[in-house]
């Protein structure tokens, strides 16, 4: 469980240091706006282009930022527990029509027969099991479909050009090693389902930034950077989010509600419709206002907890302007997933290597 802090004390840390805060190229003031859009009759399309419109529209959103990757959350090869397929179609749609050049990557964390057998979860840097994992997650979710009919390059992140980058006043790291795609974007779009979690509480936008780890350097599955984060006491996964935030362009978040997960997600937990897009340019503000649809207040998120005390802003639900639809017209109290420190689980899930 996270640790209590009041209101006052978020305010506090926040106030001490600057109001401004600069992760990568992104600079975020304590103004912000979220959009929530209601999804009616399935129409995805139509409620991802709304919720972009109410940003300022994609050109506004993207001003000066060409070249731009989609990073969906395919942890494994479920469509149950993974970002649909249309809403990355959306959002790719909207920004080649406005010139931009898009991209999808992911390195997701397992998948049957590869680094999942006979009940067990193994951790691997074998580039001959991630690669084949990687391309199966991805047929089998539609993506590679999806990049061959849009023609959008589809890159496999754990593996390839890989290239270190400096992460500034980072939790665990002072450098990551990363895709070097990642470097020459110009914008990272993170796109998660909305769940739950037993580590992280919520896995929202942020939290599928873990996927940017590549596997081939950090293990995937990314027992070995839990077990390495959980040595600096790493809360509920948050240092280890949030290096990862600071380490890349993060410049639009685009969370997928049609098809939410309550109780003990990632992967365990139980589906509700909740028929909702959250977007925003701000990833704290964007994953705050979905972990309140969710019915979870700030300071239960440990990663909340720790990106305000580092200076990221807002540090309240109140200094963020909700445009579309509001909280209370979408809102659902979540079951909450039973939350386990790593350092519990650390000795039983990902410990074998194949």
């Amino acid at each position: 469980m996270a640790n209590k802090i009041s209101r006052r004390e978020f305010i506090k840390v926040t106030t001490a240091g600057s109001l401004y805060l600069t992760l990568g190229c992104y600079t975020f003031d304590e103004k912000t706006v979220v959009s929530i859009v209601k999804i009616k009759n399935d129409n995805i399309s139509y409620s991802v282009e709304k919720a972009i419109d109410l940003l300022g529209g994609i050109q506004s959103v993207t001003r000066g930022k060409n070249r731009i990757m989609l990073k969906p959350n395919l942890v494994a090869e479920s469509p149950a527990f993974t970002t649909k397929p249309a809403v990355i179609r959306a959002l790719a749609k909207i920004m080649k029509s406005a010139g931009k050049d898009v991209l999808i990557g992911e390195g997701s964390a397992a998948a049957g027969g590869f680094n999942f057998k006979d009940e067990t979860t193994y951790r691997t840097k074998r580039r001959d099991i991630l690669d084949p994992m990687q391309k199966y997650v991805f047929d089998q979710l539609g993506y590679t479909e999806l990049a061959q009919l849009m023609k959008i390059p589809l890159i496999n992140l754990h593996s390839g050009d890989l290239i270190e980058v400096p992460v500034k006043n980072g939790f665990i790291f002072n450098k990551v090693t990363l895709h070097r795609s990642l470097s020459e974007i110009d914008m990272l779009c993170s796109v998660p389902m909305m769940k739950t979690h037993v580590l992280a509480t919520v896995t929202l936008g942020m939290k599928n930034l873990i996927g940017l780890y590549p596997g081939t350097v950090y293990y995937s599955v990314r027992s070995w950077l839990h077990d390495h984060a959980a040595q600096k006491k790493s809360p509920g996964v948050a240092f280890e989010i949030l290096d990862m935030v600071r380490a890349n362009k993060l410049g639009l978040t685009v969370i997928d509600g049609s098809m939410a997960m309550e109780g003990n997600g990632p992967t365990s937990g139980s589906l509700v419709k909740m028929d909702v897009i959250i977007a925003g340019t701000n990833p704290l503000a964007t994953d705050m206002v979905a972990a309140k649809i969710m019915g979870f207040e700030i300071n239960e998120v440990p990663t909340f907890v720790w990106a305000v005390k580092s200076g990221m802003r807002p540090a309240d639900i109140e200094e963020i302007e909700i445009r579309g639809d509001s909280i209370e017209s979408v809102k659902r109290k979540f079951l909450k997933p039973n939350v386990i420190p790593w350092t519990d689980i650390s000795k039983s899930w990902g410990v074998k290597e194949i």
